[in-house]
């Protein structure tokens, strides 16, 4: 997917290397690698950094990879995430840089993510006016296993101790050229939840010598629906979904002794979630009771909400305005209900995470839909935008 983008925005030198940048992107789209199995793209990511002269460190995750560039003599130090894993999606596209692997694709954009921080790398190696360390950090496992806990867990922020992290996703409907900059809240927490009911199963024509576990399961499916719309304060966003629910199956006229119902939460305050874990317990006790079963909850915490710093945000901000304009800065965008791991690195350092449009999505290219692809027309400004970034930190 290819649309057009101001070249006055990106940086000449990188704008030059554009034609490397896209075919970078499209060998990573075309070798797409599920969590922690990143093997293929970690070697070509260190091979990349190793060649602009960029020390390399291994090992964080598995398949992380982390460069460290340094320069002058400041103490201060940044760092830069981007994401690189695939998703387990059969690719529907059928240009020449489609997936290799059935079952595997890029449908999430970090090869884009990636090519546009590798780029930024080998701009600031060849040209090198900042005073400080920039260390750039290659993630693996966001989709699904956290690897950005992983890594901070593993030490990524004890062996390489920046002063600040930042982020950065393409976003489609956003129109390419334009980035969104959010003051607090861009995603929600990632939770899940799963209600075992226990009755007493019985034959389905004579159901009063049971204790029915669906009777129950169903009013509380309904009585969930009250704890964001009766619980949380209208000024508060969250969504407690139910998903799924199992029970019975084996056969019409068997009444079960078990039913499970899982689904998901999502929130932007943790102090809401904790509110929500609360009404969801007191539910669970109190329809249980009316029904004469047993009721169970086990909530889960997921990815943490990610929260951007007042200071950063608005230093990228002032950067992203500087780079294409103030019209094309969002700052009062809608934040979203998904989920993003960089949310661990956020609790651990101050930083922002920013959106940077991926255009109109023609077509269904929608995040995480089998025709989707990162838009290589915006590879250089992201790439612009990183070291802007550093340039102004590390000035």
């Amino acid at each position: 997917m290819t649309m057009p983008l101001p070249e006055s925005t990106v940086l000449p030198q990188i704008l030059a290397r554009r034609d490397e940048l896209v075919a970078l992107r499209h060998d990573l789209h075309a070798h797409p690698e599920l969590a922690f199995q990143e093997q293929r793209t970690s070697d070509s990511i260190a091979a990349f950094l190793e060649a602009q002269g960029i020390a390399v460190h291994r090992g964080l995750a598995g398949t992380g990879v982390v460069g460290v560039l340094k320069r002058g003599n400041s103490a201060r130090s940044i760092g830069l995430r981007a994401d690189m894993d695939a998703l387990p999606v059969r690719e529907q596209n059928l240009f020449p840089h489609r997936s290799r692997h059935d079952g595997r694709m890029h449908a999430c954009g970090h090869d884009g993510h990636t090519a546009m921080l590798l780029g930024a790398a080998q701009y600031l190696a060849a040209q090198p006016d900042f005073n400080g360390t920039v260390v750039f950090i290659f993630q693996p496992a966001e989709e699904t296993d956290g690897g950005a806990r992983v890594m901070i867990e593993q030490g990524l922020f004890d062996q390489f101790p920046v002063d600040a992290v930042f982020g950065m996703h393409n976003w489609p409907g956003l129109p390419a050229g334009q980035f969104a900059v959010h003051n607090g809240p861009v995603m929600a927490c990632a939770d899940q939840f799963d209600i075992q009911i226990r009755g007493h199963g019985a034959h389905a024509a004579m159901p009063q010598q049971g204790r029915d576990p669906l009777l129950a399961g169903a009013a509380l499916v309904q009585a969930l629906q009250s704890v964001v719309s009766r619980r949380i304060d209208p000024l508060d966003s969250a969504v407690l979904s139910v998903t799924q629910f199992f029970a019975g199956g084996e056969a019409y006229n068997i009444i079960p002794a078990e039913a499970r119902i899982g689904g998901t939460v999502r929130a932007f305050k943790p102090e809401v979630e904790d509110a929500i874990e609360s009404a969801m317990e007191s539910l669970c006790a109190g329809i249980a009771t009316a029904h004469g079963v047993q009721a169970s909850l086990n909530y889960r915490r997921g990815y943490p909400p990610t929260l951007n710093t007042p200071a950063e945000a608005g230093l990228c901000r002032d950067v992203l305005i500087d780079l294409v304009g103030a019209a094309n800065v969002l700052v009062d965008a809608a934040p979203s209900m998904g989920a993003e791991d960089f949310s661990y690195m956020l609790r651990e350092r101050p930083g922002c995470y920013v959106w940077i449009g991926n255009g109109l999505a023609e077509g269904g290219c929608m995040l995480h839909n089998p025709h989707y692809d990162f838009n290589d027309a915006i590879l250089p400004l992201g790439s612009s935008y990183w070291v802007r970034l550093v340039q102004t930190v590390l000035k």
